[in-house]
């Protein structure tokens, strides 16, 4: 409901928001097919009303006995003659576990501003993702899977994903498989290489192996094998 009030309220400012909110673009998909730029993150939740977020696992505490717990926020502290200043950052998954996904870094003073920007940023971050069946031992046809092999890389930590038959799960790292699942990826395997303890760059590496898919060609027959989809539908 709050999100609907906000929603009404709403007053764009810019000429791709107008066209939104007077209902002249119905589609998201369009958007980001004509490599239109969103600078208004009111548009996705305009058109695309059911997105889900998560709050990746970016940072570390103190365990209550030493070592380290992974936790949503990343503290940071620069030292100055006044007093030391503390700095929360986070990092925000948005999709629609129907072929949409966005991520998003954000860094503030306190934590709500810093969520706030991170899921803003995620929003104007949004993507379509192909999904398919692209594995030997199923064939089934269905977007269950990807439809062949990615690879996505930030700073040292590399990711490569490739093609699952149905019942395999997603076989890899907790960041990597909660983006998966907003994207609706249901299986997949991984191998990841480098520094994979720097969850953030680990995160944005799979963000990156998921828009790489396009830049790989395909054939209407492989297409119709495969059962690719991008995005909701349609390639």
């Amino acid at each position: 409901m709050a999100i609907e009030n906000q929603l009404e309220n709403w007053v764009p400012k810019t000429k791709l928001g107008k066209l939104v909110k007077a209902k002249e673009i119905t589609s998201f998909e369009d958007l980001l097919d004509k490599g239109q730029k969103i600078l208004e993150p009111e548009i996705v939740d305009f058109l695309v009303p059911n997105l889900t977020l998560e709050l990746l696992e970016v940072g570390q505490a103190k365990g209550k006995f030493g070592g380290g717990k992974a936790t949503i926020w990343k503290q940071t502290q620069k030292v100055t003659k006044e007093a030391p200043r503390m700095k929360f950052s986070t990092c925000a998954v948005v999709g629609n576990k129907n072929g949409l996904i966005g991520i998003g870094y954000g860094s503030a003073k306190e934590t709500v501003p810093a969520r706030e920007k991170a899921i803003r940023q995620a929003k104007l971050n949004m993507i379509k993702v192909i999904r398919g069946c692209g594995s030997w031992d199923c064939r089934c046809g269905e977007p269950h899977s990807i439809p062949y092999k990615t690879t996505g890389k930030m700073g040292g930590a590399h990711i490569k994903f490739l093609p699952a038959p149905k019942g395999t799960g997603l076989s890899c790292q907790k960041q990597c498989k909660q983006m998966l699942e907003l994207a609706g990826i249901k299986d997949v395997y991984s191998q990841s290489l480098g520094p994979t303890k720097t969850r953030l760059n680990l995160a944005v590496a799979c963000y990156l192996a998921l828009k790489n898919m396009f830049k790989i060609k395909t054939n209407e027959q492989f297409e119709k094998v495969s059962g690719l989809v991008a995005g909701v539908g349609g390639k």
